[in-house]
């Protein structure tokens, strides 16, 4: 019983697994728009008794997912403190304490992790070697991207200052930081226009950082995509099959042992 709850949980190769995760994603997707009509006050006040009920269902059936995703693996601390079972603690958790906390309302936006479990089945079956080839290509593009956003910091403090002496505080470029600010602003092309250059020179000023701005905002898309292009290693086929005892999953196909813990891997 114990493996057979295993595969259906943890496995998406299989008929059972597939069913249980397609039924787990239309589940967060309602518990997701539960939770966003639950912050409408009309629609709250109107519908309270049933959101309400049909939050602890969801719940209810989060928590038994949750226990039995312990309960089925032998090595129980690689789940629990996993990043994935963190995530399922806290966004399972907010409605029991809203039974011992009053004014525990605020922590609706817990609730609202429960979303990032999708990514736990996205990543799983046709998903996985694209989610392989994106994660190495920003691993191999850190270094590349992290001194391009050392120059971006750099360059905002220059215009920021050169701003800040253009403008001036009578122009609401009060301070050096408030100039960065605007800089920020314009060169990401947001423009929220709280602060705006007045005198010819600081407008031909932030027309250049306009231009300049997408420039900025093309270069990380073409780092990571170049890495993409370079990267020509060899594709290993991999499962979704997931070690009873660590829960490490992404092993090869036709693996007998868990790559992480070398405990024997169940084929059927």
């Amino acid at each position: 019983m114990k493996r057979k709850v295993h595969d259906i949980i943890y496995e998406a190769d299989t008929k059972h697994g597939k069913l249980f995760d397609v039924i787990l994603i239309i589940t967060i997707i309602i518990s997701i728009i539960l939770v966003m009509l639950e912050s409408v006050e009309s629609i709250d006040k109107k519908y309270h008794d049933i959101l309400n009920f049909s939050e602890w269902i969801i719940t209810i059936l989060f928590t038994i997912e949750y226990i039995a995703r312990i309960a089925s693996i032998k090595k129980k601390s690689s789940y629990i403190f996993s990043f994935y079972g963190i995530i399922d603690f806290l966004a399972t958790i907010p409605k029991y304490v809203s039974i011992f906390v009053v004014g525990s309302h605020a922590l609706i936006a817990l609730r609202a992790l429960r979303l990032l479990r999708v990514f736990r089945i996205l990543k799983l079956g046709r998903y996985l070697g694209a989610s392989k080839s994106l994660h190495t290509a920003l691993i191999a593009s850190r270094i590349k991207i992290s001194v391009f956003l050392f120059s971006v910091i750099v360059l905002t403090i220059i215009l920021g200052t050169v701003m800040y002496l253009v403008e001036g505080p009578t122009n609401g470029f009060t301070s050096i930081p408030k100039s960065m600010y605007w800089a920020i602003v314009t060169l990401t092309t947001v423009g929220y226009g709280d602060i705006a250059p007045q005198t010819p020179l600081g407008q031909f000023i932030a027309g250049l950082v306009m231009i300049l701005g997408y420039g900025i905002i093309a270069v990380p898309t073409g780092i990571v995509t170049s890495e993409m292009a370079k990267s020509e290693e060899p594709k290993l086929h991999t499962n979704t099959q997931h070690c009873t005892y660590c829960s490490a999953h992404n092993h090869l196909d036709n693996a007998k042992y868990c790559h992480k813990c070398g405990e024997k891997l169940y084929h059927e």
